[in-house]
């Protein structure tokens, strides 16, 4: 997901897709684990996704800290 989208979106938001991606990044473990994982690519652009959200989340709280 583009940081635009993810700059547009709330907190609770952004904690929900956070959380969607962690299940997603676990999913994609077990399936490595298991031997039935298609794309391995996809385990390092989920792990950039969730370094992104939570970049952005970061950001909203020291934006509300400072104003």
């Amino acid at each position: 997901m583009k940081a635009d989208k993810l700059r547009n979106m709330t907190d609770m938001e952004l904690n929900s897709e956070i959380m969607k991606l962690k299940n997603e990044l676990f999913n994609l473990r077990f399936q490595h684990a298991t031997g039935q994982l298609e794309n391995p690519v996809r385990m390092r652009i989920v792990k950039k996704e969730i370094a992104r959200a939570k970049t952005i989340l970061r950001e909203m709280e020291l934006k509300k800290v400072n104003a």
